[in-house]
């Protein structure tokens, strides 16, 4: 009798997760709150603002020899100024990024004017709060990492599943989140160049990806203040970051 009394709490929650729109007793959407979770089992993505720009570093999780790395997508340009990553489901980021993508060049074409990066974090997360009182609908299981530069000053957002977006200097998203955020925490502070962040994220993703950290899953881009201009880090410059990293580990 005692133990069907312990399970009751249980079964009373159970039911409150199959719909989007149903609130459990204790005020929470469990459909929303299971979108976050897949989040979290995500491949890692870094953003940071730099000293002279905004970084972005991601794992791209490339497990299968047959794959071509090269193919595979986790950082995406919205803009010539305005880059993004993302980590969970990343079908739908994509969905999220090519809506990005479009609404960027319909402003240029009506404004003669790039846009701000807060209008495309708002435009994401308007979608993505839709998805989250609308009945037969599913969250977006992806949380989006968009930074880029307006008017000369490097800004950088985080959206999460909820629809909601804080604005950060440094944050990272997806496996091995806390270890990731402990290292920032300690070692980032703003006079970073991005030279000096691109070594900073790569050691906190050898260390939570241990014998797994391979170039070829690694991917990186940036964009600078005073050039305005995404741009990807090559393969051999992510490689030689990687060796002074192991350079000044054999020297201490």
């Amino acid at each position: 009798m005692a133990k069907a009394e312990n399970m009751q709490p249980m079964h009373q929650m159970m039911g409150y997760d199959r719909a989007i729109t149903m609130f459990s007793p204790d005020g929470r959407l469990l459909q929303v709150e299971y979108a976050k979770k897949t989040v979290r089992q995500g491949s890692t993505a870094i953003a940071m603002v730099c000293s002279n720009g905004i970084l972005f570093v991601t794992d791209k999780r490339v497990i299968d020899s047959l794959v071509v790395p090269e193919a595979v997508e986790k950082i995406w340009q919205i803009d010539e100024h305005i880059g993004a990553t993302a980590s969970g489901i990343l079908s739908d980021a994509r969905v999220l990024i090519e809506r990005a993508q479009l609404k960027a060049q319909q402003h240029r074409i009506t404004f003669d004017s790039s846009i701000d990066t807060l209008t495309i974090v708002k435009d994401i997360c308007d979608l993505k709060q839709v998805c989250t009182q609308s009945g037969g609908l599913r969250p977006f299981g992806v949380s989006v990492l968009v930074a880029g530069i307006d008017d000369h000053t490097p800004k950088l957002y985080e959206t999460d599943p909820t629809g909601i977006f804080f604005q950060y200097m440094a944050t990272v998203i997806g496996e091995g989140e806390v270890e990731v955020e402990e290292i920032l925490h300690k070692e980032y502070n703003k006079d970073l160049t991005i030279e000096e962040g691109l070594k900073l994220s790569l050691k906190a993703l050898k260390k939570i990806l241990g014998d797994n950290f391979k170039i070829e899953r690694i991917d990186a881009a940036y964009i600078k203040t005073d050039e305005k201009k995404f741009k990807k880090f090559s393969k051999e410059k992510i490689e030689k970051t990687a060796a002074d990293i192991k350079d000044i580990k054999k020297k201490k």
